[in-house]
């Protein structure tokens, strides 16, 4: 998610009439992420970027803009809410959306199980009634509202011409799952003698058809307001007149408003790029086919016949092929060799050293998407400190004259500014021995080819190192340093501008070009670079790329310093280490190297606890049902202590169980099953188990590669390249046409065909076949696995509660296909 600007935000009623506003994100309303605070702005500009995976199903993708409120609650100003099916329509586009009220009655999520039962009885008289039974089982996936859920349900019966009196079930505490079970009883048709003007009086039958039942859920509040609304189901009685008995899955819906018109006000609106992919994977060897065709991709002669290359040349952004392609060459140990074969093979296309590697080719996005996923550990130890206390510290820094603020003054600017410069740049220089092994191979590998193509030019070892490591890693990673997770947030303008000046400083610095102070289009900057103008930088400069493109470099990961994995607030509950005392629950800092898990009252306090990585034994979610409480998991260690920690939303909880799983992969008492519930009571609550010692009931989850810095899953990523090489199928065969004219036609190329890099037409068709039949195979996989589950999927399940739309649409699809088949 790109979260851009809202604009147009209506004015506060105070003098001042600005807002502090912030913008969350939901998934329906669960919030996995929220923005900095823009201070005083009816037109907040926020810039920040949110990447998640989605742990669960959702029904909206919501987004609220927040006024800050010191004193009371934080009011909403608006929301935007697009529904999962609808995501599509917006996907990777810029999009201004209007925004919307918020109140009870639209934020509504989650799903009833209702059965339904309509008898006739028959009276003493020998008249028959109707009576229908409602029960209402059960309830999933309802909203937490100010930290709390108690819900209850109301079930009334209704027509046209009465209502009967709501019947209500138990209130039931502390969970967003509640289990009700209760039958209620209502008389829809009465004899025709029992005949009291008050009551309800049908002769007519028909007259059920215009009756519904209705179920409304409530969260038994406490506060003077009332209890809050959750959702309501309105369900006519003439679908029983099919079958006398019906038990199903419902989605809640909004209430309805009367069919008053809400005139909408003009609450502004707000800039949002969504990128949305979900994709079905298979088991391995479904992907072995396509698979092993793209893994041989560094070993084909020449390198533009290979599979890789051709999903580059196909695809209409070369960072849509780079991010698949990098991860699953990295997961397979092939990244290295990959690089080096097509970086080699455009050092060959490049004419002059000075644009080696400037273009936004597939070469270029493949190392800039390695160095993100293999550097970023390597960032946080270099840049982290020096970036947090320039977002901390806010010296003045500005040197544009034309931008100086009063009472600012030039030359401390210009030195406060220096000192930043010197020490990132000394940093950096002297970080070669943390450089990732990966990237320091890759980077040998362009200075051997580069030196190779232009032998006369002593410097081409060093720009081409240089153009990656300080123009596409360090420049980018301190001018955004919330792209690379530096910081949370997008800095303020002070500091984004500071960092801009050091960003421009530290690229030219790296650059090594001849004429430094001639890059500089502002004249304030090239007055500034006069003090790097020293022979010293450019030696530091050369020293660095030297090490870190060196075949031979020593490996110093014995004596490396901690890296900092995750930390944040989290909930914990005590883990009995006093015998008596309550175990009660705990707001703390929390802390992940690759050393120890730690926990602290609040950062850079001192911890309180600290458990060893080699203690974690295993890391696995928490059933709700043992507190009560949503998205917890557990941290098992020796002689069975547990530490519960609950996280703030799904998406927290899913990083950190992955995070640890993976920090912990290589344990050698790790265990093989755990309790999914918690011991309480005296007992294990999933398995009954009396005794606290005594093993899991449940085998632990699967593990996940040992490389802390890398999670990744080769059939996924298979999945999403097969999905790429399936959207662009019109120009893999354009491409074959292309091979085919080529090796018969040796003329001038015909228009169409010259996008294409195409060496050895005969090698290129080769792979292009192999590529067209792997994908053709996997679509009918895919195919099938749609019919099969067309088949088995029943309307109305847990799974597809009635009133889910993306089913709908699909059961629409596959009627559309399963037409057009026959």
């Amino acid at each position: 998610l790109s979260l851009g600007e809202a604009k147009n935000l209506p004015t506060y009623p105070g003098p001042n009439k600005m807002r502090d506003c912030y913008c969350t994100v939901n998934l329906d309303q669960e919030e996995v992420f929220r923005t900095k605070i823009v201070e005083k702005s009816l037109c907040p500009f926020y810039g920040e970027d949110f990447y998640c995976e989605i742990p669960r199903t959702f029904r909206h993708l919501s987004f609220y803009i927040f006024d800050r409120d010191v004193f009371r609650r934080d009011s909403i100003i608006g929301k935007v809410a697009i529904q999962k099916e609808d995501l599509q329509k917006y996907h990777n586009r810029d999009t201004w959306f209007q925004l919307q009220h918020v109140d009870a009655d639209s934020e509504v999520q989650g799903k009833v199980h209702l059965e339904l039962r309509l008898s006739e009885v028959i009276t003493d008289t020998g008249v028959v009634c109707h009576k229908l039974a409602t029960r209402v089982l059960e309830c999933q996936g309802l909203p937490i509202v100010n930290g709390q859920c108690d819900p209850y349900a109301t079930v009334t019966l209704a027509g046209p011409s009465r209502q009967s009196e709501a019947k209500k079930t138990k209130v039931k505490k502390k969970t967003n799952n509640p289990h009700f079970d209760e039958v209620f009883y209502f008389e829809v048709t009465r004899p025709s003698s029992y005949n009291k003007k008050s009551h309800f009086d049908i002769e007519d039958v028909d007259e059920v058809d215009k009756m519904e039942i209705r179920v409304d859920l409530w969260n038994a509040s406490n506060l003077k307001f009332g209890d809050e609304f959750l959702g309501e189901l309105r369900l006519p009685l003439k679908f029983l007149r099919q079958s006398s008995s019906y038990e199903a899955w419902y989605f809640l819906q909004p209430r309805d408003n009367g069919n008053k018109s809400l005139k909408p006000d003009d609450l502004g609106s707000l800039r949002l790029n969504v990128v949305y992919t979900e994709d079905h994977v298979f088991s391995s060897d479904y992907y072995s086919p396509l698979r092993d065709v793209l893994l041989k991709s560094a070993d084909v002669e020449p390198v533009s016949a290979s599979a890789a290359h051709i999903l580059g040349e196909v695809c209409r952004e070369k960072q849509e092929a780079a991010i698949p392609l990098v991860r699953l060459f990295l997961h397979y140990g092939r990244i290295v060799p990959f690089i080096s074969a097509i970086a080699n093979a455009e050092v060959k296309r490049t004419q002059d050293p000075n644009t080696i590697f400037r273009g936004n080719s597939l070469t270029s996005k493949c190392i800039d998407e390695t160095m993100k996923l293999a550097g970023m550990h390597y960032l946080q130890v270099t840049l982290k400190p020096i970036i947090d206390e320039i977002c901390q510290v806010h010296k003045p820094c500005e040197i544009d004259p034309v931008k100086l603020k009063d009472g600012e003054n030039l030359e401390n600017n210009r030195e406060n500014l220096r000192q930043y410069v010197d020490r990132i740049f000394t940093v950096i220089t002297k970080s070669g021995v943390s450089c990732p092994t990966v990237m320091c191979d890759i980077f040998f590998s362009l200075r051997e080819s580069a030196a190779k193509r232009f032998q006369g030019d002593l410097d081409v070892r060093y720009t081409a190192v240089s153009s990656f490591i300080f123009l596409r890693f360090f420049a980018p990673a301190i001018l955004s340093p919330n792209l690379f997770q530096l910081t949370p947030h997008h800095p303020d303008p002070q500091t984004s501008r500071t960092l801009t000046l050091i960003s421009k400083t530290i690229q030219t610095l790296g650059s090594l070009s001849k004429s430094k102070s001639a890059n500089f289009k502002e004249s304030y900057m090239a007055t500034f670079y006069d003090y790097f103008n020293e022979q010293k930088y450019a030696d530091a400069v050369k020293n660095f790329l030297d090490l870190i493109s060196s075949s031979g470099r020593r490996d110093h990961k014995s004596i490396e310093q901690p890296i900092l994995l995750k930390e944040g607030f989290m909930i914990k509950r005590a883990q009995g280490r006093k015998r008596f005392g309550m175990k009660n629950f705990k707001k703390r800092w929390f802390r992940l190297t690759n050393h120890e898990f730690t926990y602290q009252k609040s950062k850079g306090d001192h911890p309180l606890c600290s458990i060893p990585i080699e203690n974690i034994l295993a890391v696995e979610r928490l059933e709700e049902e043992s507190f009560k409480m949503k998205n917890m998991f557990q941290v098992i260690q020796p002689e069975r202590r547990v530490l519960y920690i609950q996280a703030n939303n799904c998406v927290e909880a899913k990083d950190w169980i992955d995070i640890l799983t993976k920090v912990s992969q290589c344990n050698k008492k790790r265990l093989t099953v755990y309790h999914p519930s918690a011991y309480l009571n005296g007992h294990w609550l999933c398995c009954k188990a009396a005794a606290d010692n005594t093993p899991g009931c449940t085998p632990c989850t699967g593990g996940l590669p040992a490389n802390i810095q890398l999670d990744i899953d080769g059939d996924r990523e298979t999945e999403r390249i097969y999905s790429l090489f399936n959207l662009y199928m019109p120009k893999l065969e354009k491409m074959q046409e292309a091979c085919g004219s080529k090796s018969v036609y040796d003329g001038p190329e015909e228009e169409e065909y010259s996008t294409f890099i195409i060496d050895d037409p005969k090698e290129t068709y080769k792979t292009l076949k192999l590529i067209i039949e792997g994908v053709a195979t996997l679509e009918q996989e895919h195919a099938q696995y749609k019919r099969d589950k067309f088949k088995k999927t029943k309307y109305g399940s847990q799974e597809h509660p009635i009133g889910d739309k993306s089913f709908q649409t699909y059961i629409r699809q596959q009627s559309e296909i399963s037409a057009h088949s026959i």
